[in-house]
């Protein structure tokens, strides 16, 4: 794996993470988030767990369930990764 791809992951998963913590903060379920988004269950786990790579509709519907600025928690996860 080269350096750019360990970058790119490192990313993703600080943003799942952070997305998590959000959801979480908030005191949703993953069902209660996946219905407000227009999500499937299964795919928010399977976002979560890092088992897939969302799509950027699916972070967008995540985020604004959320009401969190994806801009803001991707800046915050490319400083970290």
């Amino acid at each position: 794996m080269t350096s750019e791809e360990t970058r790119r992951k490192a990313i993703a998963s600080a943003v799942v993470k952070e997305l998590r913590a959000r959801r979480e903060a908030n005191g949703l379920s993953m069902n209660i988030l996946a219905a407000k988004a227009g999500l499937s269950q299964q795919t928010v786990s399977y976002v979560e767990r890092e088992m897939r790579n969302p799509t950027l509709d699916t972070l967008l519907r995540i985020s604004a369930v959320l009401e969190v600025d994806l801009g803001e928690i991707l800046q915050a996860a490319g400083r970290k990764g």
